[in-house]
């Protein structure tokens, strides 16, 4: 059995590779996501306290700089980093990894677990039933 771990496929020197984010790094990118564009110094401000050492976060941010999931701006002294991938693209393939890795790449398999296993309310089945109902009425058209 391929054991995927979270990842994202990015292109480096013409070639295919995934690229991994660790937990500290995708936390980093949550807050990166969230600001849109942020400095160094805010993106600090913006962690809870005990705050993390700038050079943790500068090392942190180059990590994710080499694997193409951020960039800046310089302005003066400052960068202003910002993500190269949204968050959009990033969980969706993490899911598709999931979904490949432990439901044997059936979407089906993984939806009807989650529905079973997810422990959702009433009314979030049936918020979930709507946005089904609207999806089976799109592929219609």
């Amino acid at each position: 059995m391929r054991v995927k771990i979270l990842f994202y496929i990015c292109r480096n020197n013409s070639k295919m590779i995934e690229v991994k984010l660790t937990k500290t790094e995708e936390n980093l990118m949550e807050h990166i996501w969230r600001e849109k564009k942020i400095f160094m110094k805010d993106l600090i401000d913006s962690f809870d306290e005990p705050k993390p050492a700038p050079t943790t976060i500068a090392t942190l941010l180059k990590r994710m700089q080499d694997k193409g999931f951020v960039a800046y701006k310089t302005f003066g002294n400052s960068r202003q980093y910002y993500p190269l991938v949204s968050k959009a693209q990033y969980f969706s393939r993490h899911v598709n990894g999931i979904i490949e890795q432990f439901f044997d790449n059936s979407t089906l398999q993984f939806a009807s677990f989650f529905t079973q296993n997810g422990k959702l309310t009433t009314e979030e089945l049936e918020s979930l039933k709507k946005i089904i109902n609207e999806q089976i009425k799109k592929s219609k058209q």
